[in-house]
């Protein structure tokens, strides 16, 4: 999972939008296009027939006033459904300016310092290494390798390719920066 930026100036802040009971597709359009189409949790790309869901990170929060821009993120429905139902606090929040620093990639896997209850919590609540997306994360890294090595390119030119022909097959965003060493984020384009 990598660190989401929230923009100061979004839409979203500027229109005064609010989560409400009902219709939410504005506000569910202008998160998604600030994500890039990208879930906020596995970074999978969300294409036009994935079912998603407008996440309450902390769903304490729901229809509260404290409810806000810095609390919603555009999500898959069934990773959504997955996320722990207790809330557990205190916890690592998705855009704290070191969430890339706690948050360790490591061979497919999210570790975090002994003594750092945030991340782990953070971890425990997403079930960030639960067995099959380690897996997931793993094999989709060694394919990518192989594929790299059979075409004979660095990295980065590959990651650039499939960006332009076929955003939709890249996921795991953070295993890819960390495997590749490359800031795989900035070359996926804005949504206009």
């Amino acid at each position: 999972m990598k660190r989401i930026i929230k923009n100061p100036n979004s839409k979203i802040i500027e229109d005064k939008i609010i989560y409400k009971k009902g219709n939410n597709k504005k506000l569910a359009s202008i998160l998604l296009q600030e994500q890039k189409n990208f879930c906020a949790y596995t970074e999978e790309y969300i294409g036009n027939n994935d079912a998603v869901d407008i996440e309450h990170f902390n769903p304490n929060l729901k229809y509260k006033v404290e409810d806000s821009y810095q609390n919603w993120f555009m999500v898959k429905h069934k990773p959504n459904n997955l996320k722990r139902t207790n809330w557990i606090e205190p916890i690592l929040h998705p855009t704290d300016e070191k969430f890339e620093e706690r948050l360790i990639y490591s061979d497919g896997y999210f570790l975090h310092e002994p003594e750092d209850i945030e991340t782990k919590n953070l971890i425990d609540l997403l079930n960030l290494n639960d067995e099959i997306f380690v897996k997931n994360r793993k094999k989709f890294i060694e394919r990518r390798k192989d594929r790299i090595n059979e075409k004979n390119m660095d990295s980065k030119t590959y990651f650039e390719e499939k960006v332009s022909k076929e955003i939709e097959s890249i996921k795991y965003l953070r295993a890819i920066q960390e495997e590749f060493k490359i800031p795989i984020w900035e070359m996926i384009p804005e949504i206009q």
